[in-house]
């Protein structure tokens, strides 16, 4: 964490001080306003957290509840979320209260006698090293709680307005604020009353019976399996031996359970199979008693018992796999044509089973995604256009997950005596470890990512597929950094140039010629797109990592394009400059070209490009297709001083 480079502070650093829209900010919902987000699920938290760190935003989060969920929900915590959480600054928090999943236990009938069940098999939970963050459970209240309290520390200041739901909408896309939404307080002294509000941009995040969804006409399309779970959070006195262990538990009879530990030590969820439901069901299997669900799980984990003592939450559900057909206010005949004004998230546009873990985990970054593309919309970087490409990419995300889950949740509901192979279901677990974990997200060419022509540069970090992190050392005090970790959900992108296998100099290598190029030539971005009167690196984030051992060289070798300025004072900043020691080689691990290469990362964590030292041209053009320029700003006089001067 960089701190003190615009003053000394003495306070809690996490808290930023309070600007624009953050100062005295109001407690009634205003009449209107840049951005409305209504609910506070997993994505809508996501979008609340990203824009309260643009306090030139107005935003407002309302929830028809009248306060925090407090119970129930989601639970799983993969690494991709993890990763999302280290960017937002609360990673090693929920690392420290979560269950850490080490690896899955699979029990079946035993052979000798069909009606008791034994352990055939373990499974390590990430054996192939795929992040160095854990698959985690902790109750979804939690993660919510995380996102809602960096929001509230951010200079935005952004809370929910509890006690208010969205009714309807009408959109003018011609107008400036083009969302009317008509609301209704639920809760307080106004319960009841009606109002109607302006928003330029309208967020529905408000779960899989979406009003904002059904404002926009869009419906959720697709099938139930017609197979219905119960599930329970449960704290009880066991015999089975690994309870505090994630199991996949298949009876002879009597069904199968999915069982996940929970935080604390004390309590576990217990995905029941309830079994198939008639076709004319019409929902009478919801109305499953509590007391039916544990005499099930008892029979499926015979010989073993399950004394339950206390039941925190449980819920009936019948598996159901549907996706919208559509993700933004945008008709499909007008796609080319218009830019989207209102979106929907989560399990307002995507529902399934919860046996792969993924609604919470995907929902994050679909407001990942849309959060940094609404800020740079209202801040005036980025034209309107980059809003269509939140439906575009989340849409195939979304339809990818649920061609996953229904493979995946058809195999958990499978009766044993159907299996050719008693190992099968070991295998797809082991063998699509990737899509579960949340890192077979592969975001296809647009205006924000290129294709893979120079993909060979730097085959660790495949285009379209998120930055996976690896450790350098920041020459700045010779310590170990993992280089992902550094980024921060700010809405900048990031620039690594990978230098080529020449010695840190200031020119003559191509590493040096890109930097200068880089710094002050005039068509390069950093120079087109950076506003006058900020930092350096205040649009992109620039660091450069040297082949060399970090002890044969000191930052007075390296060019000022990785060593940017910072206002008030002008200091500089030299904690951009890494590279590798003591055997370790990011190089070597992430297969990075000894010629070199530029990586570029969207903020949101996903590889953009990868290019040759070289391709001034490439990178000029890709930044201008999504990238304005900002308006003629007074350049600080020491800035320019200080350009001037180290040009010489």
């Amino acid at each position: 964490m960089q701190i003190h480079y615009r003053g000394y502070e003495s306070g809690d650093p996490r808290v930023r001080p309070a600007a624009g829209y953050g100062v005295d900010r109001p407690t009634e919902l205003p009449d209107e306003m840049d951005v409305l987000i209504v609910g506070t699920g997993p994505a809508a938290v996501a979008v609340t957290a990203q824009l309260s760190r643009f306090p030139s935003i107005n935003a407002r989060a309302i929830e028809r509840r009248p306060g925090r969920l407090e119970v129930g929900q989601a639970d799983g915590i993969q690494a991709r979320s993890v990763e999302t959480f280290q960017a937002f600054g609360f990673a090693d928090e929920v690392i420290a209260e979560a269950y850490r999943n080490v690896e899955m236990c699979w029990w079946k009938p035993s052979k000798d006698d069909p009606s008791k069940i034994e352990r055939v098999s373990r499974d390590p939970d990430d054996a192939s090293g795929i992040s160095e963050f854990p698959h985690i459970y902790v109750n979804q209240s939690r993660i919510l709680d995380y996102f809602l309290r960096d929001a509230k520390r951010a200079p935005g200041r952004i809370e929910p307005d509890y006690g208010i739901e969205f009714l309807d909408c009408t959109i003018d896309p011609g107008a400036e604020y083009a969302v009317t939404a008509r609301v209704r307080y639920t809760a307080g002294p106004r319960v009841g009353e009606e109002r109607t509000v302006r928003a330029k941009y309208l967020v529905g995040g408000d779960g899989a019976r979406s009003s904002v969804r059904s404002a926009l006409g869009h419906r959720l399309q697709g099938d139930a399996s017609m197979h219905a779970w119960g599930v329970m959070d449960v704290m009880a006195n066991t015999d089975f031996p690994d309870f505090q262990v994630k199991c996949s538990i298949q009876s002879h009879d009597a069904g199968n359970i999915l069982l996940i530990p929970r935080e604390g030590g004390y309590l576990s969820r217990l995905y029941v199979d309830l079994g198939v439901v008639e076709e004319h069901d019409a929902g009478a299997v919801r109305a499953t008693p509590l007391e039916a669900m544990i005499e099930r799980a008892n029979r499926i984990l015979a010989p073993f018992t399950l004394d339950v003592r206390a039941v925190t939450w449980w819920s009936v559900y019948e598996v159901a796999h549907r996706i919208t057909n559509g993700f933004d206010d945008v008709p499909a005949e007008h796609i080319d044509t218009r830019t989207p004004h209102a979106f929907i998230m989560g399990d307002a546009c995507h529902t399934h089973s919860a046996k792969a873990g993924q609604g919470m985990n995907v929902s994050i970054q679909d407001g990942f995604n849309l959060g940094w593309k609404l800020a740079a919309v209202l801040e005036g970087r980025s034209p309107e256009a980059l809003l269509s490409t939140y439906a575009s990419e989340r849409k195939e995300i979304a339809q990818n997950l649920i061609d996953f889950d229904k493979e995946w949740s058809t195999m958990m509901a499978r009766p044993v005596d159907e299996w050719e192979d008693p190992a099968e279901l070991e295998r797809y677990y082991v063998n699509t470890m990737e899509f579960p974990a949340g890192f077979m997200t592969e975001y296809a060419p647009s205006i924000i990512t290129l294709d893979a022509e120079h993909q060979a540069l730097a085959a660790g970090f495949p285009i379209g597929k998120r930055f996976k992190s690896a450790e350098v050392i920041r020459r700045a005090d010779n310590r170990w950094q993992h280089l992902g970790h550094l980024h921060e959900a700010d809405g900048r992108w990031r620039v690594y140039v990978f230098a080529d296998s020449a010695a840190p100099a200031l020119e003559g290598t191509p590493t040096a010629d890109f930097a200068n190029w880089w710094a002050y030539d005039a068509a390069s971005p950093r120079v087109r797109y950076t506003p006058g009167d900020g930092d350096d690196d205040a649009v992109f984030d620039t660091k450069v990592i040297y082949q060399q051992e970090y002890t044969e060289f000191d930052p007075k070798d390296v060019p000022n394009a990785f060593k940017p300025l910072k206002v008030p004072f002008g200091l500089e900043d030299i904690n951009q400059i890494f590279a590798t020691g003591h055997g370790r080689d990011i190089h070597r691990e992430r297969e990075v070209s000894r010629d070199g290469a530029i990586v570029i990362v969207r903020p949101d964590q996903y590889v953009a490009g990868v290019l040759p030292l070289s391709a001034r041209d490439e990178v000029a053009e890709f930044f201008a297709q999504h990238l304005l320029e900002p308006a003629p700003a007074e350049r600080a006089e020491f800035i320019t001083e200080f350009h001037e001067r180290i040009k010489l």
